[in-house]
């Protein structure tokens, strides 16, 4: 016992990992676009859990989905029918080109779900023998073995060898690189519409359409991550929607369950078969209340036209910080899509993200030079004109700051 206390000691008293660089602050409650902390201070959310509660915190028909699913059954097997997942998993495809669901508990395991399924019909229905995933520069896919080794930086895969093999990366709207980069042993090329943690990064559209038709061209599957750019974030349920693209799969998770933790991979129907019975799995992969809680988030982000409003308000949001921080000397650009919104800096971002919290606003980095702003798709005017206001005051002031 007493090492164990001393490990206590050592990790600054707490008993966890210290895997996360921790704010210092404590969250306790939070309704709509709003939190509170432990000492009672009040913070306008522009951070969702990182594109999570899309619907802002603990929205009502979620609540009551979830509070009635734990009345009745919480958890069986995928060795019996699920109806939850099967209504859940027929709302995504009714509002989707996808015929097939697989339900999982993360965005990493939605990814991965999609590589296996990518390798496994090239070789088992196609039987080319292809396994090659391309991704690309700065582009983050997950943290397991695989996506991290997916993902195109550097910095998440230090102490972390031997890496899987199968993986090669290309320079983001480099076309030559992109065709030079398709052989005979790729199985498919994995992208973000934007690299939300690379920096908030649109990809161009015709890069992206040039990319799409390539593939057709070449038997490659298409796979669109659209862990933080789906449910609606960007001002489609799906950003794919922008482009007139219909990538072979994509990968859900963050506002997929408005906080309960799920994930899912969508896909055509010609890749089902690649996944037979036993062939992959996932022990709480569509849970009675996990997909209880999907379908209840589904159907209101559908009643309350959440991504309609995000469209208009992501463009209200985006004109009102363009008008506001005009001029500062450190704010090189602000860019992004519907409610995924990045001010590209000319410096280090932590102490406005710092800054913030002291003031009550959550923002959060994407990169060490970009603010990231995540509000909730149902957020008011009235509160983007708050946060506007406090984001001017701190750029303001830090500028003023620089120049004494």
């Amino acid at each position: 016992m007493s090492e164990l206390n001393n490990g206590a000691a050592a990790n600054g008293g707490s008993s966890l990992f210290p895997t996360y660089a921790r704010y210092p602050i404590a969250l306790v409650k939070g309704e709509g676009s709003w939190l509170w902390d432990d000492q009672g201070n009040k913070y306008l959310d522009f951070m969702c859990g990182i594109a999570v509660t899309n619907l802002g915190h603990a929205p009502k028909p979620v609540k009551d989905a979830l509070v009635k699913q734990l009345d009745e059954l919480w958890h069986v097997s995928n060795l019996f029918h699920i109806p939850n997942q099967e209504a859940a998993a027929k709302l995504l495809t009714d509002n989707s080109h996808a015929d097939a669901v697989f339900f999982c508990s993360t965005g990493a395991e939605a990814n991965e779900a999609a590589i296996k399924l990518a390798r496994r019909y090239q070789q088992k229905v196609k039987g080319n023998g292809r396994y090659e995933i391309l991704t690309f520069a700065q582009s983050f896919h997950g943290r397991t073995l695989a996506t991290l080794t997916a993902t195109g930086q550097e910095k998440v895969k230090e102490g972390f060898l031997p890496l899987p093999e199968g993986f090669r990366y290309i320079p983001l709207h480099d076309v030559d690189a992109l065709e030079a980069a398709i052989t005979d042993k790729t199985a498919a090329v994995m992208i973000e519409t934007i690299q939300a943690e690379g920096g908030v990064v649109p990809v161009d559209p015709a890069y992206l359409q040039h990319l799409s038709k390539l593939c057709k061209e070449r038997g490659v599957l298409l796979i669109f991550d659209e862990i933080q750019t789906g449910m609606g974030r960007t001002g489609k349920l799906f950003s794919f929607e922008h482009y007139g693209i219909e990538p072979d799969i994509f990968t859900l998770a963050k506002g997929l369950g408005s906080g309960f933790p799920v994930g899912a991979m969508l896909a055509k129907g010609e890749l089902a078969e690649a996944f037979s019975a036993g062939s992959h799995g996932s022990t709480f992969g569509g849970t009675p209340i996990a997909t209880a809680v999907v379908k209840a988030t589904i159907e209101t982000l559908l009643s309350e036209n959440a991504a309609g409003r995000a469209a208009e308000t992501g463009e209200y949001l985006m004109n009102e910080l363009r008008d506001k921080l005009a001029g500062n000397p450190f704010v090189k650009e602000v860019r992004g899509k519907g409610l995924l919104v990045g001010i590209g800096c000319n410096g280090p971002v932590a102490p406005i993200v710092a800054e913030g919290q002291k003031r009550g606003l959550l923002v959060i980095t994407a990169g060490p030079d970009v603010v990231r702003l995540l509000p909730s798709l149902l957020v008011s005017r009235e509160e983007v004109d708050q946060a506007v206001s406090i984001l001017a005051s701190i750029f303001a002031d830090q500028t003023a700051a620089a120049q004494l």
